[in-house]
This record gives structure tokens, sequence and C-alpha cells, in this order.
């Protein structure tokens, strides 16, 4: 039985009979994602280091009806994410697609990024994602084929105040072509998403200056809001979907407009951009709470 509650803008069945494997499943995005896969009749599998909100998410996936198993390891130990893999493959068979979805960062001035920090998210956002899909796809989509949608950002003018997160997200873009290329010859297509500002709840994990910026951020999107995490997760499905068979190496923005434009030109306030919100569980971030969304 698929899951009921959410509202996706795909058929049910898409996935039927698909294993789906998404990383940093247990928060965020890959939460949301984890929903819509399993409520289009995927059976999910949510990866992450924390078990307590692993358990979370697939108790409330098989709440709604859906198909939700855990496996909690590093992305960044790469015995670690080859044995993983390796056992997921033997329980459910064939892996048919890969959110590549686990990461995080912290803010920080470019002069104040020791190299401890700088390697903990080069590791988080970069080589962890790579280990993910060379794992995955030896284990399974070299022989099977698959679709594997990797995660980047907004990073298209640099990314001030995470410069080590911005070199790993544009890292991530380019990796995504050069394995859509190698791996095509397998059945396999690689893309990339990039979201810009999310309302989710990876916003709450900033303090300070950081957190004080966050609901005004909005005033400087053409499109005048925040996204959803489900309008990143419908491009994730569309992008792991035969509707996608003939797109890969693509990395896809989900930023409300954000790049572009110039300081020189007004941005003209208005309430035109509807969101769209199918995640019948979806919470707002604690620091948008007050209307800043």
């Amino acid at each position: 039985m698929t899951a009921k509650g959410y509202d996706s803008v795909f058929r049910d069945d898409l996935f039927a009979g698909k294993t789906i494997v998404v990383t940093g499943g247990g928060s965020g995005i890959g939460r949301c994602a984890a929903h819509e896969l399993a409520s289009l009749g995927a059976k999910v599998i949510i990866t992450g280091r924390k078990p307590e909100k692993l358990e979370s998410v697939a108790a409330e996936i098989a709440e709604d009806g859906g198909i939700c198993h855990m496996a909690g390891f590093d992305i960044r130990d790469e015995e670690g994410v080859k044995a993983a893999v390796a056992e997921i493959v033997a329980e459910h068979g064939p892996i048919h697609g890969l959110v590549n979805n686990a990461g995080g960062q912290f803010p920080a001035n470019l002069q104040d990024i020791s190299k401890k920090g700088w390697d903990a998210v080069i590791a988080t956002n970069l080589t962890g994602g790579f280990l993910m899909m060379r794992a995955v796809f030896e284990a399974s989509m070299a022989e099977h084929g698959g679709a594997v949608v990797n995660m980047t950002a907004d990073m298209w003018n640099g990314m001030p105040g995470m410069a080590h997160s911005g070199a790993a997200r544009a890292g991530m873009s380019n990796l995504t072509k050069t394995a859509a290329f190698e791996w095509a010859q397998y059945g396999v297509r690689v893309n990339a998403v990039a979201p810009g500002w999310i309302a989710s709840s990876g916003m709450d994990t900033y303090g300070g200056a950081v957190r004080a910026m966050i609901p005004h951020l909005r005033q400087h999107l053409p499109a005048k809001r925040m996204g959803t995490e489900a309008e990143v997760s419908s491009a994730i499905v569309f992008l792991l979907s035969e509707g996608a068979s003939f797109i890969t190496g693509v990395t896809l923005a989900i930023d409300g407009g954000a790049p572009l434009g110039s300081a020189v030109f007004p941005l003209p306030d208005h309430e035109k951009s509807t969101a769209y919100n199918g995640f019948h569980r979806a919470v707002d971030p604690e620091v948008l709470r007050g209307g800043g969304n």
C-alpha cells in the first residue's frame, strides 16, 4: 500500500517496485523527499548518523502507509559506506535511485576557517557524496542502471560567509557532470539540484547574526518568498523519474531567481509567487514562525 497524505504532483505508483536511498533522510529536505518517494510507491532507505532521527521519520512514513527502512552510518567513512551499501543491496536488491542529500556547514568568513573546519565541510558536502555515488554504482548501478540526484546549493556567484560549502557544492556540480558522462554507458543518469533559501529545519541550526538575517532573506529574491521543502523534493522526484530519461549531467536551480538581476536595478515587492507545499507533515523552522517566510 502506498502512503497517504503527501499531495504529490506525480502519479501514485511512479516508483512502485523501486528501491531508493536517501542520505540525510532524518530531517529537512531529505525527510521530505523520503516521504514523497514513499507516497509514490518506492521502498525508501533513509540513512544518517543519528538513529533517533531516522527512527522518527521511518515511523512517520509507516504511519502514512509507506515502506521505509533505515541504515545508520557516516557517509565520510569509506569502509562504512561500502559495507552499508553492500548490506542494503543484499537485503533489498538493486538500488534504483540515490538521493545524495546529506550535508552540512557552518557560517564563517574565509580568513576565519581553520583547516579542520574546511576539511570537515568538504568531507561532508563533497567527499561523502562521492563515496556514496561510487559505492552504489559498484554494488548495483553498474549492472542494473539507475539514477542519482546530488545536492548542491546556490553558489553561482560565490558563497560569502560559507566559502568551504561553496567550494564543495561547486565541486559536486562538476562531479555530477563527470559521472553523467562516464556512467551513461551503464544506463546511469546523474543530475543535481541546487536549492536556494528553503524554509527547512536546517535554518534553526544557525545562531547569531546569521539567524537574525534569515527572516529578511526573502526581500532579496525576485520571488519575494522562500522556497518549501516540497518544491525541492518535487524536482528530485522528477529527475529520478522516467520522465527525465534524457536528462543527465544537469544541475537544476531551485532558488526563486536568487542569482538574477543586479543591485543597480530595484526589486519590486509583490505577492505573486505562490508556494507549492504538498508535504503534509511540513513544519516551518522556528526562526521563521514570526511570519518571515
